[in-house]
This record gives C-alpha cells, structure tokens and sequence, in this order.
C-alpha cells in the first residue's frame, strides 16, 4: 500500500487532547476530516504523521507547543476599557469576539476577564502554549489526478 504524498487527498479520524487529557477535539461523532496533502491545513507535525501512515493505520502523537500553535505570548493579551465595548455587546469569559485592527484587518480573540472597568481580550490562538497529544487513524487516500 502506498502512503499520502503531496496533493493527495486523504480522510482521518482524530481525537486531540490536552496535558491533562481534556479532549478538545475530535471527528469521532463525525465524518472524518479531509484535508490535502501539503496544503497547510493542519499543523506540520499533524500532517508529516499522517505521511507516514498507510489506510488502517492508526497512531498517536504528541506535538509540543513550539510545533503546534507557539507559545501563549503575554503581548497578545490587552486589558481595555470597557466603555469600549458596544451597548449590545455583554462581554463573558470564554467568549469569541472579532476585534478590527488599525489597518483594517480583523483578528479574532477571547475574553479572558471581565471587571467593572475593563475587559481582558487575548488574541493568541485558543490552543497556544499547549502541548497537544493526537490519536490519528488514517481512513483513506484519493490520488490527486494527473
């Protein structure tokens, strides 16, 4: 048999989970995941796994934070005001929000606290500064066409 190589469409069953085993994701209860090979869709330690597996196979792997989405950096989280804040927006923590940057740009982030005075967003990715462990089981390939 052979293994996924670059353009490939592949379907994988995963489940990944946390330091202490919370699951934070998983296709289990739904279609596998379809992704293409050498897409960047998923992070690199995810996909070069998945490279060396075959249909049938199934594997862990643990994937530090440097590898995964980086470390939780502090500068990515800002207190601000929170009149700030729209009338219709009650902040909660947890809560996604779309922020709009001074270039325009949107960046997505998560209340991390709400007091009287100020709101606390954190825009660094949900999963950042986690080392995360994948249980992958590789359910087909399709070729990509010549």
């Amino acid at each position: 048999m052979a293994h996924p190589k670059s353009g490939d469409t592949i379907s994988v069953h995963y489940t990944g989970r946390l330091e202490n085993g919370r699951v934070f994701d998983s296709s289990k209860e739904r279609e596998p995941l379809e992704l293409t090979v050498g897409a960047q869709q998923v992070i690199p330690a995810f996909e070069e796994a998945l490279t060396e597996m075959q249909p049938g196979d199934a594997k862990t792997i643990t994937v530090p934070s440097d590898d995964a989405y980086g470390p939780h950096r502090p500068d990515l989280v800002v207190a601000v005001d929170r009149g700030a804040f729209p009338e219709h927006i009650e902040p909660a923590v947890g809560q996604r929000l779309q922020v709009q940057r001074r270039d325009g740009g949107v960046t997505e982030v998560t209340v991390a606290d709400v007091s009287e005075e100020q709101v606390t967003l954190d825009a660094n990715h949900p999963l950042a500064g986690e080392t995360l462990t994948f249980d992958l089981e590789l359910v087909e390939i399709r070729a990509k066409r010549a």
